[in-house]
């Protein structure tokens, strides 16, 4: 499980190629839900304050749940509490460049990555090109039956 600091990985995005294009929250939360689906896995990530009034723009996100700290708290507490209360801390990867979430993660044996090592992967695995998965038919080949009205078809009945 995956649990992500979205404003420093933002941050941490804009700060690594001052010429990319700009990323919307949003587009962040789809980029990250394909890439944890194309790993097989699901996550979190959680942004300061309360978020837009309309949230529906984060509602197809794939594999990834947002979350919102809301207004009497922060990102960093927010992650913090999950690691401490996590029942199995050592499945979690921490995505921040924050060396307080860093820590909390480090001290219950989950895994801290940067979040610009995490973007880095996320961009590697969706560019990569994906062999497209051939329809079960075209495996097993065609029927007798179906071989001689392709063959009647063309005029090739023997």
């Amino acid at each position: 499980m995956f649990i992500i600091d979205g404003h420093n990985l933002l941050h941490s995005i804009r700060k690594a190629d001052e010429k990319f294009e700009p990323v919307s929250d949003v587009q962040l939360c789809r980029s990250v839900g394909m890439y944890l689906k194309l790993i097989g896995e699901n996550g979190e990530i959680v942004f300061d304050g309360t978020g837009p009034p309309d949230k529906r723009g984060f509602a197809a996100t794939g594999n990834v749940e947002v979350l919102f700290a809301g207004g009497g708290s922060d990102t960093d507490t927010v992650i913090e509490d999950k690691i401490a209360v996590s029942t199995a801390p050592k499945s979690l990867s921490i995505v921040s460049s924050d060396r307080r979430l860093r820590r909390a993660a480090l001290r219950r044996r989950a895994t801290a990555i940067k979040s610009e090592d995490f973007w880095r992967d996320v961009q590697k695995q969706l560019s990569r090109k994906r062999r497209a998965k051939e329809p079960p038919a075209k495996q097993h080949g065609l029927t007798e039956s179906e071989t001689d009205r392709w063959l009647e078809h063309f005029g090739l009945q023997q």
